[in-house]
């Protein structure tokens, strides 16, 4: 009886050590891969976003030039379907996807916040939900629910500010200022408490010390909702504006914060882009950032060049790099331009298209901007999971109509579905198999989504919202990624195997018993032990893990007369 107590004490301290807040730990190898509690895990990920904030028409009757937080999930008041959260999740990962990246901001955490609440809301009532806070934490719980991780993303210092900010203090003016045909700038809101220019007339204050209040918070949320899905934070999307010295800085203040909360997850931090200071107050001087060939020009978070010989001090096997990259539905580049057209040699963005410039996708000059940007990380054993790629596989038509009119000279409608293939073989060659597709809801205006969309520009406006199938191009492309496996140029170090001895026997004392048991629960925790691996393997699965050690500890008390094997 005695003996039976013990290994009844023992077994449950074995159900606890497989428990999933033991269990669910992750890290980066001494390859560059991601794993979970020790295995390899491929993110096959998409961004599912609404609750970082949209810019509502200035005509709007209800919210006009609003920002209200709300999922996008295929089920608006005006067009209302059979849609939920549920199901969503449930086909997302039927295509596939075991992770999603989720935008938020600062906005989305307070319940109070008056943009993430009624009367601005328009997911049709049945599944409308009360506040963007509560509607995140569902969201996290119901992915959880069909076994899909999340990666928890800071979008912006702002919901009204949105994709403009490169820096947590954004001012403007912004990129978009000058946009012709555009009802969207936001030069009357800013994210900074003092310097703005007289434009301003809305501030929602942002700094360091409220993003690492974020980050906690957002770090602790896993367990506040008694989930095991969270696989890390993305600290701030596409910090374009800042240096890549002010930038590794903040990762490290971001790693600190997170790590006092929890030590069971990643941090993804993205890259610069090739200047800084637009933002802080002072746009008439500029910082040119270092990048390579700067006829390659990275895209607002692609730019890693300074990070292999100016890496952040936080632990390695905790950081992920998450480069975002994209072709000419989002940003005509200068790589992008026909060198038989002299006039077109160095443009970018609308210039391209009021010159009428041909657009050539060259996926050996794209590879070489790639590799110096984020690529060569790869071979010094970081981690790379690209953030966001995608696009308008038909630009431009179904873009927005001012790129529409600008680029309608253009017969060849598949550029951006030529750079799309041209990356996915980059990603494939590189051995980079880590990413967040942008995106798989449709309402991204430059991009479109997994999901096809009822709203056009031109035929259908009042669309917006609205689901319909699947784009099998897209899905099928990421497939040709997903088939592969995580490539690596040596193998993962195992625990050197040690003496001889029967099945089970661990420690090779010549016996198969409790103390076996505890031995390879210790392994499976740690990942490390000093353990004979030939004979702890009593399931013949591949494995060495908690299975293994419940079955000797059922074999030492006689639960069961022999091994599977």
């Amino acid at each position: 009886m005695k003996k039976l107590l013990t290994v009844c004490i023992v077994l449950g301290a074995l159900a606890l050590l497989a428990s999933p807040v033991f269990a669910q730990t992750w890290r980066v190898d001494d390859n560059g891969n991601i794993t979970l509690d020790g295995q390899i895990f491929q993110v096959r990920g998409g961004s599912w976003f609404g609750l970082e904030g949209r810019h509502e028409p200035s005509d709007d009757q209800t919210n006009p030039s609003g920002a209200p937080m709300e999922m996008y999930m295929g089920n608006v008041f005006w067009a209302s379907s059979s849609r939920t959260y549920e199901q969503d999740a449930s086909e997302f990962a039927s295509m596939g996807f075991n992770a999603v990246r989720l935008p938020i901001v600062h906005q989305t955490l307070d319940a109070n916040e008056a943009q993430g609440r009624d009367p601005y809301l328009k997911n049709t009532e049945s599944v409308r939900i009360e506040n963007s806070r509560l509607a995140m934490e569902t969201v996290i719980q119901v992915l959880d629910d069909v076994g899909i991780y999340v990666l928890l993303d800071i979008h912006s210092c702002s919901n009204y500010i949105g994709w403009r900010a490169g820096r947590f203090d954004a001012r403007p003016p912004y990129a978009d200022a000058d946009r012709d045909q555009y009802d969207y700038t936001r030069e009357d809101c800013s994210c900074a408490s003092s310097n703005n220019p007289s434009s301003v007339d809305f501030i929602q204050a942002y700094n360091v010390n409220i993003w690492l209040d974020d980050l906690r918070e957002l770090a602790g949320i896993g367990d506040s909702l008694g989930v095991d899905n969270i696989m890390g934070i993305d600290i701030f999307n596409e910090p374009w504006d800042f240096t890549w010295a002010e930038w590794s800085g903040y990762i490290d203040q971001a790693y600190q914060a997170i790590n006092a909360v929890n030590s069971d997850i990643l941090i993804f931090a993205q890259g610069i882009s090739a200047t800084a200071g637009n933002q802080d107050g002072t746009p008439d001087s500029i910082t040119d950032t270092p990048n390579g060939d700067p006829d390659l020009n990275p895209n607002w978070g692609e730019n890693l060049f300074e990070a292999g010989d100016n890496p952040p001090s936080m632990p390695k096997e905790r950081l992920v790099y998450s480069p975002h990259t994209y072709g000419p539905s989002v940003f005509v580049q200068r790589m992008f331009m026909d060198p038989s057209q002299s006039n077109c040699v160095g443009l970018e963005g609308d210039a391209t298209g009021d010159e009428q410039c041909n657009i050539i996708i060259n996926p050996e000059l794209l590879e070489q901007g790639w590799e110096e940007h984020f690529g060569y990380l790869k071979d010094l054993g970081y981690a790379i999971c690209i953030g966001e790629w995608g696009g308008n596989p038909d630009w431009p038509d179904k873009a927005e109509l001012r790129m529409q009119d600008r680029y309608a000279y253009l017969t060849d409608r598949t550029v951006d579905w030529q750079w799309q293939q041209a990356f996915a073989a980059y990603m494939v060659k590189r051995g980079i198999l880590d990413s967040f597709y942008w995106s798989i809801n449709p309402e991204s205006g430059d991009t479109g989504g997994i999901y096809l969309h009822a709203y056009d520009p031109v035929s259908n406006t009042a669309g917006w919202g609205t689901w319909q199938g699947t784009d099998s191009r897209k899905l099928q492309l990421l497939d040709t990624i997903w088939g592969e496996t995580p490539i690596t140029t040596t193998p993962t170090p195992t625990p050197t195997p040690t003496g001889t001895g029967t099945g089970g026997d661990a420690n090779g004392d010549g016996e198969t018993n409790i103390v076996d048991a505890l031995l390879i629960a210790q392994y499976y925790v740690t990942g490390s032990g000093s353990l004979n691996l030939s004979v702890s393997d009593v399931n013949c699965d591949g494995n060495v893990d908690i299975v293994d050690a419940m079955l000797i500890a059922q074999l030492y008390v006689g639960v069961i007369s022999s091994f599977p094997c």
